[in-house]
């Protein structure tokens, strides 16, 4: 692939995400992302043959880069395993407070198409079963119980959809406090 195809490709996606994340996938047509990104129709549609094909495009790339940013604060944090744990949810709370916070972009293109839109299901489901396992990686260094990963990815997951909708980060630290008295109720 060559650079500038590449490069092409960027720039749709970079347009594709701040429109479906900002203003929802079915409200944003491909003309907006032809606009947005200044790439021609005709060119938009030799990347992505279809809106559902650009939308898992950009729910793909989404995936890769909030799983690696959450990757990296996570392991730059010293000290026993479990303050790895608890620092997912740290790093929810800087999360929920940028001022594009919008939620979970898996869970509101699932709520707007997974019915209809089998790829756009699939992404969100892998999004989701990668964000477990990579919890249920942290609770197997940890030592802790295997279970404890489904119930701490489970808190995340509704402190991510109670903070998009209170406006407000602090259900990352509620999920943390929780997240701490299941790790010593594991524990014990």
């Amino acid at each position: 692939m060559t650079v500038d195809l590449e490069a092409t490709k960027e720039r749709v996606l970079d347009a594709a995400e701040e429109l479906y994340y900002g203003r929802g996938v079915q409200a944003v047509g491909m003309d907006a992302v032809r606009t947005a990104s200044g790439v021609s129709l005709k060119r938009l549609y030799q990347l992505y043959p279809s809106k559902s094909a650009l939308v898992e495009a950009y729910l793909r790339r989404r995936d890769a880069r909030l799983l690696d940013g959450l990757a990296r604060y996570v392991e730059a944090v010293p000290g026993p395993p479990e303050k790895r744990l608890s620092a997912v949810f740290d790093w929810l709370y800087e999360w929920f407070g940028e001022p594009d916070y919008r939620g979970c972009a898996f869970i509101n293109s699932y709520g707007e198409l997974g019915a209809t839109t089998p790829e756009v299901a699939a992404a969100a489901r892998a999004h989701k079963e990668a964000f477990r396992q990579y919890v249920a990686g942290l609770v197997a260094t940890a030592g802790l119980p295997a279970p404890l990963a489904a119930h701490l990815a489970l808190l995340a997951e509704g402190a991510i959809t109670t903070a998009a909708i209170s406006g407000s980060p602090e259900p990352a630290r509620e999920a943390r406090e929780a997240a701490r008295v299941l790790m010593d109720a594991a524990r014990a």
